[in-house]
C-alpha cells in the first residue's frame, strides 16, 4: 500500500490531500484500489485584483496551508501492525495514525513564491517524518488526472495496476496558465504538438468576460476567475447547447460568422491553415474594441450572444488543432504508429470544467464526430478536479514513486518547467534533483 500527502499550488490555491492505495485490484481492466482520505482546498481572494496577484496568493499559502495539514493528519488512516505510525494530538490525546509513505509536491511550473512555500513546507515535513519525497510537475499532473479518477472509481483483485487511460493518447490542457496539445506515451514522456504563442485560453477567457459582463455582475461577484461567471450568463442554467451545429469541413470552421448585432469575430490563425500552433490575444483585443465602441448601448442580449460566441470561437480553435494532429498520425504507417493508435482525448486543466466544452452535445464531442473521429473517446475528470488539487499532485506521485522516482531534498521550485523531453530543458526528468528509489 502507497500512503501519500500532497500539498501547496503553483498559483493562488492551497490544498492539501491524503491518497492512498491498496494492494487489491480490480479485473478484467487491474485498476488498484485507491482512496481519497482527505481533500480541502482554499484559493486566495482576488477579487480586488480581477486576476491572481502573486502577493495575495502567497499570503494565502502562507495563511492556509499549515492548518490544512494539521487537520488533514487527522484523516490518517489508523496504525496498522507492521507498518509506520505517526502520532497526531487530538485535543489532550494522541492518536496513533498511518505515517505516508512519501510526499508529493508540486514543484514547478508556476509563481516561485507559491511553489516554494509548499516546497519548503514538504520539505520540512519529509525531513521530520523521515520519508521520501517527490517533486511533481503539475502539467503532468493534469494530463494524469483521470487515471487517479479510474483508480478511485474501483476496488477488487487482479493481477497488477494497469491504469486508465492506457497510453499513449492526446492530453489538451487548458487552463489560465497553459495551453498544450501533448501526445502522451509514457509516464514522463509527453510530446508538446501544439503551445498557444501568446497567451492562454483560460486568460482570454478572464479577460474578455471582464469586458463582457454586465457592470453589476462584475461588482457583486466575489468570483476572480470571470469564466465560469461568462459561462452562466452565456447558458444560464446550462440550456442552449444543444442548439450548436459543428462545421463539417475546414472551410465551414475558418468562415467568420455574422451577428445581428453588426459585429463578427474572426478565426484565430486563419491564414495558418495547418499551423500546429494557438493563438488567442487576436481575438481577445477584438472582443475589448467591440465592447469599447458599444459602451452602455450593449443590451443583455447582445453580451449574451457575444458570450457564446467567444467560447465557441476559443473551443472550435483548439477541436481545430486536435484535428489537425489526429490527422497527422492517420497518415503515418509506420509499424510504430499503427501499433498504438490513438483512441482517447483527455482534457484537463481549469477550462475542462467548462460544460460547453464537455458536454456529450456540444462543442469537442460534436466537432470530433463531424470530421470522422467517433471512435476518439473523450475523457474529462470531474469538474472539481479539473482546476488545480493536491488530489492530482498526489497521484502523479503515486505513479512516479512506483516507478522508482525521487526527489532530492535539495531540490528548488521551477517557475518554467515543460513536460516534453525534446524541450530545452529535457522535460519532467531534465529537472535536477531526480534520484531512482532502489
Amino acid at each position: 500500500m502507497f500512503l501519500t500527502k500532497s500539498d501547496g499550488g503553483p498559483s493562488d490555491d492551497t490544498s492539501v490531500a491524503i491518497l492512498g492505495t491498496a494492494d487489491k485490484v480490480l479485473p478484467p481492466t487491474n485498476l488498484p484500489a485507491a482512496k481519497l482520505h482527505f481533500h480541502e482546498k482554499v484559493t486566495a481572494n482576488n477579487a480586488e485584483h480581477r486576476g491572481v496577484h502573486p502577493i495575495v496568493a502567497l499570503n494565502s499559502h502562507n495563511e492556509h496551508l499549515a492548518p490544512l495539514i494539521a487537520k488533514a493528519l487527522h484523516s490518517l488512516p489508523p496504525a496498522s501492525p507492521g507498518l509506520p505510525t505517526l502520532p497526531v494530538r487530538s485535543g489532550s490525546a494522541w492518536l496513533q495514525k498511518q505515517r505516508p509513505d512519501f510526499i508529493s509536491i508540486t514543484r514547478g511550473p508556476g509563481l516561485l513564491p507559491s511553489l516554494s512555500t509548499g516546497l519548503q513546507t514538504a520539505k520540512g515535513l519529509a525531513v521530520a517524518w523521515q520519508i521520501p519525497l517527490v517533486g511533481i510537475n503539475h502539467m503532468q499532473a493534469h494530463a494524469l488526472t483521470p487515471r487517479l479518477v479510474t483508480a478511485l472509481e474501483s476496488a477488487g483483485n487482479g493481477n497488477g495496476p494497469q491504469y486508465e487511460p492506457a497510453f499513449p493518447f492526446l492530453s489538451l490542457l487548458v487552463s489560465g496558465g497553459h495551453t498544450l496539445l501533448v501526445r502522451s506515451k509514457a509516464l514522463t514522456h509527453h510530446t508538446i504538438l501544439a503551445r498557444t504563442t501568446d497567451i492562454a485560453a483560460g486568460d482570454v477567457i478572464d479577460k474578455m468576460a471582464r469586458s463582457i459582463l454586465p457592470p453589476e455582475i462584475m461588482d457583486t461577484s466575489d468570483e476572480s476567475m470571470y469564466g465560469r461567471l461568462l459561462e452562466h450568463l452565456a447558458f444560464p442554467h446550462h440550456q442552449g447547447y444543444e442548439n450548436y451545429i459543428a462545421p463539417s469541413t475546414r472551410a465551414e470552421e475558418l468562415s467568420s460568422k455574422p451577428s445581428v448585432w453588426g459585429w463578427r469575430l474572426s478565426v484565430p490563425l486563419s491564414n495558418k491553415a495547418k499551423g500546429m500552433e494557438f493563438s488567442f490575444s487576436g481575438l481577445g483585443s477584438a472582443v475589448e474594441r467591440i465592447c469599447k465602441r458599444r459602451k452602455t448601448a450593449m443590451s443583455l442580449d447582445e453580451r449574451v450572444d457575444l458570450a457564446r460566441d467567444v467560447m465557441r470561437v476559443v473551443f472550435e480553435h483548439l477541436a481545430s488543432r486536435v484535428i489537425l494532429a489526429l490527422k497527422a498520425m492517420d497518415k503515418d504507417d509506420s509499424a510504430a504508429a499503427n501499433e498504438r493508435k490513438i483512441a482517447a482525448l483527455v482534457v484537463s486543466g481549469g477550462v475542462a470544467s467548462n460544460q460547453f466544452l464537455r458536454k456529450e452535445n456540444a462543442r469537442l464531442r460534436s466537432f470530433l464526430n463531424v470530421r470522422g473521429y467517433t471512435h476518439i473517446r473523450l475523457v474529462f475528470p470531474p469538474p472539481p478536479l479539473c482546476v488545480d488539487n493536491a488530489a492530482m499532485v498526489a497521484w502523479t506521485g503515486i505513479e512516479m514513486y512506483e516507478a522508482g522516482y525521487e526527489s532530492e531534498l535539495s531540490c528548488k521550485a521551477i517557475r518554467k518547467w515543460s513536460i516534453d523531453p525534446n524541450a530545452e530543458d529535457g522535460g519532467i526528468l531534465g529537472a535536477d534533483g531526480w534520484k531512482r528509489r532502489h
